[in-house]
């Protein structure tokens, strides 16, 4: 559970885009204010692939719930999941 923790704890708080498998997927991450308890949702935007769960950190171990799929493919979406880079500037205009 431990690197679990760690990648999700990479992952900015918010929308992100990013790449999980060579596909690209949109994740919302959000914390709750003392960071204890956790939503992520997932879409494969190419495709009809879903992630959805809710983390809470409990004083003695964490408690990871999964909506409708197996904890083993929420920890390997989060392992394998890479956020695009955060933009500090916006993009060049086209025009």
């Amino acid at each position: 559970m431990d690197p679990f923790l760690a990648a999700l704890d990479r992952l900015p708080n918010g929308y992100s885009e990013g790449l999980f498998a060579g596909r690209r997927w949109g994740v919302t991450l959000d914390l709750s204010a003392d960071r204890r308890r956790c939503w992520v949702w997932g879409e494969d935007l190419g495709g009809n692939a879903r992630i959805s769960f809710n983390l809470y950190r409990l004083a003695d171990r964490p408690v990871l719930r999964p909506c409708e799929m197996p904890a083993e493919t929420v920890i390997a979406f989060i392992l394998g999941y890479t956020p695009d880079p955060v933009r500090l500037t916006p993009p060049p205009s086209r025009g």
